[in-house]
């Protein structure tokens, strides 16, 4: 890892924050490598050496996991269910660390599911303020007509509030066919409830992407994690506004971290 300014990692830390930090290492409380350091220019390396406060060794908090998981049909959109019904959690072998599902996919739905240890992530992803396009494949029982089409683009009143304009294409033409709608909110069953308006069930409901994301070759039940890249384009999206570290820590599932500390040349 690129060398840090130690007030820097000390606030990464949660030791303080970057102005206590200083203060801490004024005071001669910081020390690297067993010598106190108190040049506010100092740089550390956090994978290699060893930083102390007040003669406590820093551990840094693991890097957040953004995961791409390929949800199966018949399993629930949760960390665990009272009714002890299969989780999207049993298919994460491997994942050390405590991740959880960003939104959700109903029961019989499948396809992609994000998945993270970063709260704030989440909470941006999910917010409706983020307009996040979420796009799904749809097997209905019957076509629409090209006026019921047009209202399901325009949106239609749904438990007292109208949905908000959606993206409808039919995909194939049959008795029973296969549509690509794409939404910006994420009302639960709202895909199934918005067909049934117009007396139609969706056999088969399918998400194939989120904003640029596509759920691509990943079988059902099996995951992947994200691409430094793919992290730094879903937090520019969201305008998160740390992402100086996350591109680096994304796909890591766990990574103890140590620190040391190199005195900056003027």
């Amino acid at each position: 890892m690129a060398e840090e300014r130690l007030q820097k990692i000390l606030a990464r830390a949660g030791v303080a924050s970057r102005r206590k930090a200083e203060q801490l290492m004024l005071a001669g409380r910081v020390s690297v490598n067993g010598r106190p350091v108190m040049a506010l220019g100092s740089k550390a390396d956090p994978e290699r050496d060893r930083i102390k406060v007040d003669g406590r060794l820093l551990r840094l908090a693991q890097p957040p996991v953004y995961l791409a998981l390929n949800k199966p049909d018949g399993c629930v959109t949760t960390v665990s269910d009272p009714q002890d019904r299969q989780t999207v959690m049993g298919f994460l072998k491997g994942v050390k660390a405590r991740v959880f599902p960003v939104g959700r996919l109903d029961y019989h739905s499948e396809g992609l599911l994000l998945l993270t240890s970063d709260g704030d992530f989440a909470n941006a992803a999910t917010s409706a303020a983020s307009h996040l396009t979420k796009t799904y494949l749809a097997k209905v029982n019957g076509p629409l007509s090209p006026e019921q089409e047009e209202q399901f683009r325009q949106g239609i009143p749904l438990h007292g509030r109208r949905t908000l304009p959606a993206r409808l294409r039919l995909l194939r033409r049959a008795a029973n066919p296969w549509y690509e709608v794409s939404l910006i909110e994420g009302r639960q069953n709202q895909i199934r409830l918005m067909f049934r308006c117009f007396g139609r069930l969706v056999e088969k409901l399918r998400r194939v992407r989120i904003g640029f994301l596509e759920l691509g070759p990943l079988k059902p039940g099996e995951y992947r994690a994200l691409t430094p890249a793919e992290v730094a384009r879903f937090r520019k999206i969201l305008r998160l506004d740390d992402a100086r570290r996350l591109p680096a820590a994304a796909g890591r599932c766990a990574h103890r971290q140590r620190v040391t500390v190199h005195s900056e040349r003027s």
